[in-house]
């Protein structure tokens, strides 16, 4: 196994990890923000090596078929297991249905990905789903905080992680759904092209064989 594969295993096995630090057995949990911050940390390392195996993988060219699927694999355990956690961590942030959303929305791209493969092209990910992602990694971290604290106070600095949470959860799922929308409407005009390319040659083909059944009988 290679560097960057490695990297995203690493982050897989982080996933069983992150749900333990976010769960009530979690024996910091009544402490006063241990556990919140090493969740926090350990979410934000875990999206940093996303961006770094993906890095690592095109610069040694060491793109390989194992990558490719563990990659995404990886991203969506870590997003899921995220949510919904938090659904019993912070229900007051991040209540059922947002998790149900999210979950639902990386289902139908993991869907639509598919049946783009069985039809022979991919579909890019797009700059909205890379800021969906990113509205993700804030909004997860700033959910999590938010168990502890409403606001930090730095000296004359005053951080409103309530906000923050607030804002960027709903952002997020804003995002989501119009991330979702954009993907579906790429793959629909790619499936179209798709078939009307095929349409075409099979109607070629068809006036081939025309031509060559008249030269027979002539």
């Amino acid at each position: 196994m290679n560097l960057p594969n490695s990297i995203t295993t690493s982050r897989i096995f982080c996933v069983p990890l992150l749900i333990w630090l976010l769960s009530r057995s979690f024996p910091l949990h009544a402490f006063y923000g241990e556990q919140e911050i090493l969740a926090s940390v350990l979410f934000i390392l875990a999206s940093i090596t996303d961006g770094v195996d993906g890095y690592l993988a095109r610069k040694r060219g060491q793109i390989t078929t194992m990558g490719m699927l563990l990659d995404p694999l990886a991203d969506k355990l870590m997003v899921t297991a995220a949510f919904i956690a938090l659904v019993e961590f912070n229900p007051r942030i991040v209540p059922a249905w947002i998790a149900v959303l999210v979950i639902g929305r990386e289902f139908l791209v993991s869907g639509l990905r598919s049946i783009a493969v069985s039809e022979g092209f991919t579909i890019q990910a797009s700059d909205l789903g890379k800021l969906k992602m990113v509205t993700q990694i804030v909004s997860v971290v700033a959910a999590i905080l938010d168990r502890r604290w409403d606001v930090w106070r730095v000296g004359w600095f005053i951080l409103p992680v309530h906000v923050i949470a607030i804002t960027a959860i709903y952002f997020m799922v804003l995002v989501s759904i119009i991330s979702a929308i954009d993907y579906f409407v790429a793959f629909w005009r790619k499936i179209e092209r798709a078939s009307v390319m095929r349409r075409q040659a099979n109607f070629i083909l068809s006036r081939k064989k025309d031509v060559s059944t008249v030269d027979r009988i002539s």
